[in-house]
């Protein structure tokens, strides 16, 4: 597993992406050049925090599993293993999914 053979240093969180469907709502099948590039995607790895300007130590509020949205313009692509990965640091992270917190209330 990837995630295994990466750990992620600071604040940085290695993130799988999640595969947008490839139907709409009413059933129309999108082609590929209609698709755009998936903004949301699964929490692999996470690091052990950082040191903010004052020198204070600040975990990570992300965690393993997390389901999570994706800022457009942040984070890296890297490939392990033969599979697209991508390291973002936890602050271009924008929120984790609802439906995730939902389950873990109940």
């Amino acid at each position: 597993m990837s995630s295994r053979r990466f750990r992620p240093l600071l604040d940085r969180v290695l993130i799988k992406r999640v595969p947008r469907p490839q139907r709409t709502v009413g059933g129309i099948t999108l082609p590929d050049k209609a698709q755009s590039k998936s903004w949301q995607g699964q929490v692999l790895a996470v690091g052990p925090g950082y040191y903010d300007h004052n020198g204070k130590f600040r975990k990570p509020t992300i965690q393993e599993g997390d389901l999570v949205y994706l800022s457009e313009y942040g984070g890296n692509n890297i490939e392990i293993d033969d599979e697209s990965l991508a390291v973002y640091r936890e602050e271009d992270v924008l929120g984790i999914i609802k439906e995730q917190l939902d389950k873990e209330q109940n």
